[in-house]
């Protein structure tokens, strides 16, 4: 009885898998016929990262065995130049139609792999990628027969899915060649400059009375020194004369709409509404001083402040002489509970503030105390050896015992700290205490966010697209950061992005037209209820409803199914990830 219950599942799973294979057949269509997948499968060795771990034939012998696979073949590394020619000829020398490539992420190589294809007449929506570094060689580095057991489960999965894709065509838009750039400090002022001198017309949006950002209330810059007046009354006057910036002060961003190429702005500038269409926009908005209110007496003592008002002392000449300060750096930075991000340019800036003091007054006692000193660069430890060499003094303290704040007799403060170097207390009776603060977002930023649907990080900055890949793009198309908006800086990093936001926003402008990919959402608006369901989770306001059906604004989508995923109907249909090709996936993985 079990024998015969036994036979009669297996009969079952054979009739499923026969069913599995009749539901994944796909053809694919070229020009006015249909063609049947021909298949070409190219695993790479990755060097040792793949080649390894990983029986790298046996995943070839294997992958020839699958449905609708003509060619395999093992390359040392595909995306070299000849892996890149072998998959060319493979295309013509067997008629492959579609292209399955097993080897690291998609995320940094896909894009090579897919203009291959094209190159050979492949279209690049029926290439398929397998991971089998990051999801297998690399995870199972000690377990090498059952990686390879797994990479062929990862190739058959890609097979069964090659089998279903579609060619798809990208949606080409027209780019308008003019610029918005939000912020008038010194990143955005760069950014604005550079596109401006490429030829394109740039808004040059800013919500205070007048330019210069943060810059305007500094003293000297480091490393060179300057003043900061030097650095900005030239960069504020090519802005202002500069025929291609329109420049707009006392100015409000009040909305952004549309999709790159065609960006509809509103801005109300001194109580007028001015509208104007741009093709990008630059996001420059910087960020402002955190302020450390009921910390070390600040706001209760009046020789307590902060480093951004030190520099105002300095550059207005009303220090004064002074017995001693003392300067605490990491005030409400890096601490596991708040801040946890370093505030990058306030070791440097101390430096630099302790050297202008000493250098005014070598009686004056400096001290500098500190969890950690961040002085990257080679200009930077040269001005930390000076600092010491000048006779600036640095304590080093602990997280979990900062220094204590006293008030002394005739206007005086005394600081206790413990030495975590010499293990002992020390006081210092001082005039002035200087907090190093991290710079923050403002509410602004956090407004502006929401309106142009880009995201921020945990640090509350505007985060960009990817950290290495697209370190000046958001992901949504069209729009870039630069400057303190995107995260602490100084002047000179900031002036480098910024070059790099203009040059990455003057491509679509300069090209005139953009590609946006076909991998979008659409709906079958027989099975749309009008629930409005895939609006409200649409994070890039793809989707906008039509009477009683929602329609695909196909220029915003970014394919990331989430409105497919929530629709209770399953009239969201994701293209070039059907749920058939999904389905047919999860088959191949399951058999």
């Amino acid at each position: 009885m079990s024998d015969s219950i036994a036979q009669a599942s297996g009969a079952v799973a054979k009739a499923a898998e026969i069913m599995t294979l009749a539901r994944c057949e796909g053809r694919v269509k070229v020009g006015q016929t249909e063609e049947a997948p021909r298949i070409g499968v190219f695993v790479c060795h990755c060097g040792i990262n793949i080649g390894g771990v990983v029986n790298v034939p046996e995943v070839v012998k294997y992958s020839m065995t699958l449905p609708n696979v003509v060619y395999a073949e093992d390359n040392l590394y595909t995306c070299s130049s000849e892996g890149l020619n072998r998959i060319k000829e493979g295309i013509k020398k067997y008629n492959l139609n579609r292209v399955v490539v097993a080897s690291c992420t998609p995320r940094t190589h896909e894009p090579l792999f897919r203009a291959t294809c094209e190159e050979a007449g492949v279209n690049k929506y029926l290439f398929e990628m397998a991971n089998v570094r990051e999801q297998c060689s690399w995870v199972h580095m000690h377990m090498p027969k059952e990686a390879t057991r797994k990479a062929k489960d990862i190739v058959r999965m890609a097979v069964a899915r090659a089998r279903l894709l579609e060619p798809r065509k990208d949606i080409e838009i027209d780019v308008r060649p003019a610029a918005l750039v939000i912020g008038a400090g010194v990143a955005g002022m760069n950014a604005a400059l550079r596109l401006a001198n490429q030829g394109f017309k740039v808004y040059l949006v800013e919500r205070e009375p007048d330019v210069g950002g943060m810059l305007k209330r500094l003293h000297r810059i480091y490393p060179t020194w300057q003043t900061a007046s030097e650095v900005l009354e030239p960069m504020v006057r090519a802005v202002k004369s500069h025929k291609r910036i329109e420049l707009l002060t006392s100015t409000i961003i009040k909305s952004v709409k549309g999709f790159i190429g065609n960006f509809n702005i509103i801005v109300d500038s001194m109580g007028k509404e001015v509208m104007f269409k741009v093709g990008t926009i630059i996001v420059a908005t910087g960020a402002i001083e955190h302020e450390p209110i009921g910390l070390y007496g600040y706001g209760k003592y009046e020789g307590v402040i902060t480093q951004l008002q030190l520099e105002e002392i300095l550059r207005d000449g009303r220090l004064g002489m002074l017995k001693a300060v003392v300067m605490i750096l990491c005030v409400e930075a890096r601490e596991p509970n708040g801040r946890a991000y370093c505030g990058r340019i306030c070791c440097a800036t101390s430096i630099k503030n302790a050297l202008l003091i000493k250098r005014a007054s070598q009686e004056t006692d400096v001290y500098i105390l500190y969890r950690d000193i961040q002085a990257y660069g080679k200009e930077l430890e040269e001005h930390y050896r000076a600092a010491r060499e000048a006779g600036i003094t640095f304590i080093n303290y602990a997280l979990d015992n900062p220094p204590k704040v006293l008030d002394e007799p005739f206007g005086r403060l005394k600081v206790k700290v413990y030495d975590v170097l010499l293990h002992m207390d020390i006081e210092i009776q001082c005039d002035l205490i200087v907090l190093s603060t991290p710079m923050i977002q403002h509410v602004h930023g956090k407004e502006l966010s929401r309106m142009l649907k880009v995201p921020l990080g945990t640090d509350e900055f505007f985060l960009e697209a990817h950290l290495k890949l697209k370190p000046v793009d958001f992901a949504t198309d069209g729009i870039y950061v630069c400057g303190t908006a995107h995260g602490p800086k100084d002047v000179s990093e900031s002036v480098i992005q910024a070059y790099a936001a203009a040059s990455r926003a003057s491509i679509p402008m300069a090209i005139g037209k953009v590609r946006s990919e076909a991998i979008i959402a659409s709906v079958n608006e027989s099975k749309c209820m009008g629930c409005g369901l895939c609006k409200d989770v649409c994070r890039f306001g793809a989707i906008v409803m039509e009477g009683r059906r929602a329609k695909v604004m196909e220029l915003l989508c970014k394919g990331c199914g989430v409105c497919a995923a929530s629709c209770p109907s399953s009239s969201l249909i994701m293209r070039h990830f059907t749920d058939r090709q999904i389905i047919a996936q999860i088959d191949a993985a399951l058999r």
